[in-house]
């Protein structure tokens, strides 16, 4: 376990930093996080923020200076919602080229900006859809089971599923919800296809790494509280990562009444995840 992130900084120059359970909750931006982007910046860092969001990096700027997090704070944003929305908008290889023209949306409404400038009929009826685009759940107490009627009467159709979102789990005020991952990997379990755009999968590193012009990898250091999408994404692609304690894994990992860290605990999970970062954080501080 390290302090902060003072005793990294000078070994890298460009940072891959998570959104959620990094730099906010979901609900306000963590003063800690603030104070530490605002050191890196003073000392010429680069730093690009990377959500697995399933909207537009646009938007998902706007709700950051809605939770403090200022567009002033960072240098670049992208998010896997934007990945997705130009595979889905240029159609870049055969597997996207093949989608058909009428596309079920599975997502809550805060996410159907996904839907402006893209080429394509929306429909309400699975039956008439040539394929699907899951941003999230719609529920916040919705659960893997919620979706079975629906995923089992897409795999009757064999339709093909656009994922927005990999991740599985995130933490609102507290709070753990599924995202959209969850349900794309219940879709793959009973043998449905899906796409998914976003970490850990390495099509989004790529373009992120195009956007640290003048910095080699080696000079990039990746932080977030996924081991999975995270610390495994970022390492697939040679980058070294920071796993930040006190996300998503934080009630596995932190004893409650205590506030240590489990060291066997945080063992096992890299164990079990497969990665193994240059250092573990308990939050993303200075």
């Amino acid at each position: 376990m390290r302090a902060g992130m003072s005793a990294l900084a000078a070994d890298f120059d460009g940072y891959i930093l998570d959104l959620w359970g990094v730099l906010h909750d979901g609900v306000t931006a963590f003063p800690h996080a603030l104070d530490c982007l605002t050191r890196l910046r003073a000392a010429g860092k680069r730093i690009l923020i990377l959500s697995n969001a399933p909207r537009r990096a646009s938007e998902v700027a706007g709700r950051c200076s809605e939770m403090g997090l200022t567009p002033d704070a960072y240098d670049l944003l992208m998010s896997s919602g934007e990945e997705a929305w130009h595979h889905l908008k240029e159609r870049p290889d055969d597997w996207h080229l093949a989608l058909g023209p009428c596309c079920y949306h599975l997502g809550p409404e805060r996410d159907l900006g996904m839907r402006v400038g893209l080429d394509y009929r929306f429909v309400d009826d699975l039956e008439e859809a040539d394929f699907i685009l899951l941003t999230g759940a719609l529920g916040q107490a919705d659960t893997r089971e919620t979706y079975r009627a629906f995923l089992d009467s897409a795999l009757a159709r064999n339709l093909p599923m656009v994922c927005a979102n990999p991740d599985y789990v995130v933490v609102r005020g507290g709070a753990a919800e599924i995202c959209a991952g969850t349900i794309a990997l219940a879709y793959e379990d009973i043998g449905g296809t899906v796409r998914y755009h976003g970490k850990p999968h390495a099509g989004i590193y790529r373009t992120c790494l195009g956007l640290f012009e003048g910095i080699a990898p080696e000079r990039i250091l990746a932080v977030g509280d996924s081991v999975r999408t995270d610390v495994v994404g970022a390492q697939a692609m040679g980058l070294q990562a920071v796993f930040v304690v006190a996300g998503i894994h934080e009630h596995k990992l932190i004893d409650a009444e205590t506030g240590a860290v489990d060291k066997d605990r945080l063992a096992a999970l890299y164990r079990a995840e497969g990665g193994a970062p240059l250092a573990a954080l308990l939050e993303f501080r200075w």
